[in-house]
């Protein structure tokens, strides 16, 4: 994952798929959620954007940063959505999903990948070359 092409595709499948879950919360999952498990869809697909947006801004953030940190960003932006945003997609729609209660596990799941969109903001604040900034 250490070529801007790579994260561009990587960035915009992620797009695609945030896009398509949006969708699917708008216009089937509206009716069949609760408010509440609704509004935690949404926000897991909130987060999924802004961080497939991220993984796309590290391919034009390529020439100011070391490449093993490129990769290390963007891992940890990837395993955020999948531990943040995913959690969120199946909890939300556990009872329509059938899963229930099988899946509460997940619950500490969800803050443990926002801890990792967390680190790699923080690490591509301290990651930016001497030489460039």
């Amino acid at each position: 994952m250490k070529t801007p092409a790579a994260l561009i595709r990587l960035g915009a499948i992620l797009m695609a798929m945030a896009v398509v879950l949006g969708a699917l919360g708008a216009h089937t999952l509206k009716a069949k959620l609760s408010p509440d498990a609704l509004l935690s869809f949404e926000t897991g697909v909130r987060y999924h954007l802004l961080h497939g947006l991220a993984i796309l801004a590290l391919a034009a953030l390529a020439q100011y940063l070391d490449p093993k940190r490129i990769s290390i960003i963007a891992s940890l932006f990837l395993f955020g959505i999948v531990f943040f945003s995913c959690s969120i997609y199946l909890l939300a729609t556990r009872e329509i999903s059938g899963l229930g209660d099988s899946i509460k596990f997940l619950g500490p799941v969800t803050p443990l990948g926002g801890l990792l969109m967390i680190a790699g903001w923080i690490l591509l604040a301290f990651s930016i070359s001497k030489k460039q900034a």
